[in-house]
């Protein structure tokens, strides 16, 4: 796992203050985030014996040591993740009324100097390298995203990168990446955008089949709330969603990674197009059970016997 890594600091308040008002701080606590963490630890608890790597950067902070021991204890191998004496990790505070809304106030910290340069390839024994969020890395986004991805290439590893959603024209920076890139694994809005094209449930599959032609190599994977897609060269599946009840799903933060972190263990054993919906679909399930991103997340076994009790 490359790329965003950060810590959540959340603050628990009754409402929020008008412009020079005080309002004070109920709770505090923190959660590790990111791409690194929210899918290098989703991937832990799917296959507990497959082997993670977390590579990133963090200053030699508080905030540092939080998330790298976060991630030792979920049992990811934190040795490729720099430390920064001389920069902050990176993290947001989020003001969070209880029940309602949230606020984000986001510090780039370490995240936006980490690049190619930052990467220990000869120390990295890795088959596949998950690389993201694009669109939220100022040098992954400038050009070292795809210095990192050729060079993976180069040394036979299988790659797959995801992106944040953002109303931009941005998207098109990732477009020189693709043909680097094995599996494509983003969710509607963001396929949509790459292509220029609406994405709707009708114009899904030719949007799969444009970011193809489009130079990505094996698989284009899309989620979006009704269903998931996988387009490969010469099928294409579609599974809708399970029909969740009332009351299940008590936070959609990071049901995106843990749909990636499903797809990711489901392509490494080469399974068919329909298991990697099946598991990336029962990973995403499975977080909505709690507000984080990993918590609702079990192994492979028992999040996919979770969602057979539900229809489609």
């Amino acid at each position: 796992m490359v790329g965003t890594l950060l810590v959540d600091h959340i603050y628990e308040i009754s409402a929020y203050p008008h412009v020079g008002e005080l309002t004070q701080i109920r709770s505090v606590s923190h959660s590790c985030g990111g791409l690194v963490p929210n899918n290098g630890i989703g991937l832990k608890k799917i296959a507990p014996h497959l082997p993670v790597y977390a590579v990133g950067k963090v200053g030699q902070d508080d905030t540092g040591a939080f998330a790298l021991r976060t991630m030792e204890d979920a049992g990811l191998d934190v040795s490729g993740v720099k430390i920064s004496p001389d920069e902050q990790t990176s993290f947001t505070a989020v003001m969070s009324i209880a029940g309602g809304q949230r606020t984000f106030f986001s510090y780039p910290g370490c995240c936006a100097t980490f690049g190619a340069a930052d990467m220990d390839w000869d120390n990295l024994p890795c088959k596949m390298l998950h690389l993201g969020y694009f669109l939220l890395l100022d040098k992954v986004d400038g050009g070292d995203g795809l210095e990192i991805l050729k060079q993976a290439k180069a040394r036979g590893i299988t790659t797959s990168i995801d992106l944040v959603s953002e109303n931009s024209d941005r998207y098109s920076l990732v477009i020189p990446c693709l043909p680097y890139v094995d599996n494509l694994i983003i969710n509607e809005t963001e396929a949509g955008k790459i292509c220029g094209m609406e994405p709707t449930d009708e114009n899904l599959p030719a949007i799969a089949e444009k970011l193809l032609e489009m130079g990505v190599r094996e698989r284009v994977i899309i989620h979006q709330p009704s269903l998931g897609l996988c387009k490969t060269r010469d099928s294409l599946t579609l599974l809708p969603s399970v029909a969740l009840p009332k009351g299940y799903v008590k936070g959609k933060t990071g049901a995106g990674d843990a749909f990636c972190s499903g797809a990711l263990i489901a392509i490494e054993r080469n399974a068919s197009p329909r298991e990697i919906l099946e598991l990336a679909e029962a990973a995403a399930v499975a977080s909505l059970r709690e507000a984080d991103a990993t918590s609702g997340i079990e192994e492979e076994s028992v999040i996919l016997e979770n969602i057979r009790r539900f229809g489609r």
